[in-house]
């Protein structure tokens, strides 16, 4: 028996044509999701530009979330956002009142681009300290700069034991292995490490990683789910292998003009969500959507050649057609 891997979708925001939270499709989202096999949700992360939308409606958003999956599988939302150590601890406890499982920690909140891991460190401390037992994890967001953890500092957090979750953005193998290995000499029944970068799917499965939580599973989680589900099994080596090169073939593809690429590959297979994000503000262009319509005829390929059913998104909910290019 093969150690069960989690596929967690970084969950993107929907918005209506006024650009406010479209929570209608986002309880179709989550569907969306929850058919294809997900084990888990990250709310309120960079893919759902937390940035662009304001402190109610992270509030908001997560809360919604968390009622509507109603404890199906574990939700998990960034709460570090606020000038002091003071703000993020009470926007943490805020957040981890809607119910979430974990509060998410961003790297980056916790010091200046140019500090020490000392003054990383210290300012960690002082965060747990002043959250009581709330379960705790970390994330190496892009934004506002990626603070990726060295492994004296990652070895640090894990003996606090309130770090139950780790999302990784090293994309260095040798980094991830380095951090597996130190969560395995830790021995912690709860903490979950998972990989952000697509292209370390099988290495980082293989090596130890709980499961994956990359961008991918906002165009095709049926795939990411299937990778989980079968990297380390022997037996699906041939399969693994090919998915795998086929993944990180396109990986940069769908990283260009997103979150607005995954929106318009959600639309495409049939999702009401709208083109319209407010981190990127511009229109895809004739080319980007060409591309894009090129990695869907490939993600039906991968369906077919592994057995894999795509989740027909007109079965999950009613909700008005939309259009692919609303007016501004």
């Amino acid at each position: 028996m093969f150690s069960e891997k989690k596929f967690v979708p970084v969950m993107i925001t929907p918005f209506n044509l006024k650009a406010k939270v479209d929570l209608d499709a986002v309880t179709q989202l989550i569907d969306f999701y929850l058919a294809a096999g997900v084990k888990g949700f990250f709310a309120n992360c960079l893919s759902s530009e937390m940035y662009s939308i304001s402190e109610d409606e992270r509030l908001e958003l997560t809360r919604h979330i968390v009622r509507y999956v109603d404890g199906r599988v574990p939700v998990v939302g960034t709460g570090s956002f606020g000038l002091t150590i003071a703000d993020k601890v009470e926007f943490t406890k805020r957040i981890y009142n809607t119910g979430i499982n974990a509060v998410i920690l961003i790297t980056g909140h916790y010091a200046n681009v140019d500090d020490s891991d000392e003054v990383l460190m210290a300012n960690f401390d002082k965060m747990l300290k002043l959250t009581d037992n709330i379960p705790l994890g970390l994330y190496e967001c892009p934004a506002p700069y990626k603070r990726i953890l060295t492994p004296g500092v990652f070895k640090h957090l894990l003996e606090t034991n309130r770090i139950v979750y780790h999302k990784d953005t090293s994309i260095d193998p040798q980094k991830v292995k380095e951090k597996l290995d130190l969560a395995k000499a830790n021995g912690s029944q709860r903490f979950e490490f998972y990989d952000a970068h697509t292209p370390n799917a099988v290495t980082s499965l293989q090596a130890g990683a709980k499961g994956m939580s990359a961008i991918a599973g906002n165009f095709y989680p049926e795939i990411l789910v299937w990778m989980c589900n079968n990297a380390t099994d022997p037996a699906k080596k041939a399969e693994v292998e090919w998915l795998q090169s086929e993944l990180s073939r396109v990986d940069p593809l769908i990283h260009i003009a997103y979150p607005m690429s995954a929106k318009y590959f959600l639309r495409k297979r049939g999702l009401h969500i709208r083109t319209i994000s407010r981190s990127y503000t511009l229109e895809l262009t004739p080319e980007q959507k060409q591309v894009l319509d090129g990695i869907y005829d490939s993600f039906i390929g991968w369906c077919d050649r592994l057995g894999i059913t795509p989740v027909n998104a007109s079965s999950l909910g009613t909700l008005a057609p939309v259009s692919l290019d609303p007016p501004i």
